[in-house]
């Protein structure tokens, strides 16, 4: 570890996974001093506010900053970050309840380890998405089927957590219904054609779905996407059982490849998620940002989620 107290900012979460950060403060704190770490927090008050206190950190010259909360304070913190010249490297505690990053990069659960990863100090570059003049980790999708992950309200996601989107998910399955997509891309033919979803991977944990994108790396440089091509309900369904088991590729409505940017418009609505959150509509440009930021991570690659 290097020598002298280095400075962070954990920005937290105060309602997520079920207020563990809000009662563990104490504790984490303390584990972050003993390990060399003076840490100052600030406890997010709405959406945007912690894109607003990371941007914040960065110009203020903090030694790192700390995410605390799921998915979507990760992808707010990543938000704040995006933009500036000065990024500080980024640790995690994961306490949302969904942690897909989390999980791709070997993030413990169990906030002790996870404390302890940070204040070892060992940083890993990560590519970064770019979409528009928005920021991604994880993943970027469009279609009538992603619409479903903002329709669950807070509340029910924190209760029931991964469960609630699959079951808004069969509900809204009889509605599926494809639209004309023109998909543009670095070393790729022109895709244009009727599509259920394209999803664009930047890691391979994609809701839970080790097996989605199994390709997709952090740091090579490119998204690895996925195009659902216009199938029926029936259809739908098998394809879902076959990605479950990492044997879609092979499916004709299936279309894959890999790329650095690439570019997708539609004269249809069709809203975009980003990190599971709404990320506005297309059109728009997906760009592969290399290396963009350092997150803490088990040197030995060794610790799991």
């Amino acid at each position: 570890m290097s020598s002298g107290y280095k400075r962070a900012r954990l920005i937290y979460n105060p309602t997520s996974g079920r207020e563990e950060m809000k009662r563990r403060l104490g504790e984490i704190l303390t584990l972050l001093e003993r390990g060399g770490i003076e840490t100052s927090t600030h406890a997010t008050s709405g959406e945007g506010d912690a894109s607003i206190a990371a941007a914040d950190a960065a110009d203020r010259g903090f030694d790192m900053i700390i995410a605390a909360g799921g998915d979507g304070t990760l992808y707010e913190v990543i938000n704040g970050l995006g933009e500036k010249p000065n990024r500080p490297p980024l640790g995690i505690l994961p306490v949302g309840t969904t942690n897909d990053f989390a999980r791709a990069l070997g993030i413990p659960r169990n906030l002790e380890y996870a404390c302890e990863l940070i204040t070892m100090q060992y940083t890993r570059p990560i590519d970064v998405g770019r979409a528009g003049k928005k920021y991604f980790i994880n993943i970027a999708g469009g279609g009538s089927l992603t619409e479903l992950t903002y329709e669950v309200p807070s509340k029910l996601k924190t209760m029931i957590g991964q469960l609630a989107y699959y079951m808004k998910g069969l509900e809204k399955m009889t509605r599926l219904r494809p639209m004309k997509l023109l998909i543009q891309g670095n070393g790729i033919e022109d895709i244009h054609e009727e599509i259920m979803l394209f999803l664009i991977c930047n890691s391979n944990s994609v809701g839970g779905f080790e097996k989605l994108a199994p390709a997709a790396s952090l740091d090579d440089g490119q998204f690895e996407v996925l195009v659902l091509k216009k199938c029926n309900l029936a259809e739908f369904i098998r394809i879902v059982t076959l990605a479950l088991r990492g044997e879609h590729f092979n499916d004709p409505h299936i279309v894959h490849f890999k790329t650095n940017q690439l570019t997708v418009t539609t004269s249809d609505y069709a809203q975009l998620n980003l990190d599971g959150e709404y990320g506005g509509t297309l059109p728009c440009t997906f760009t592969v940002l290399p290396s963009h930021l350092n997150i803490f991570v088990d040197e030995e690659g060794k610790a799991q989620y």
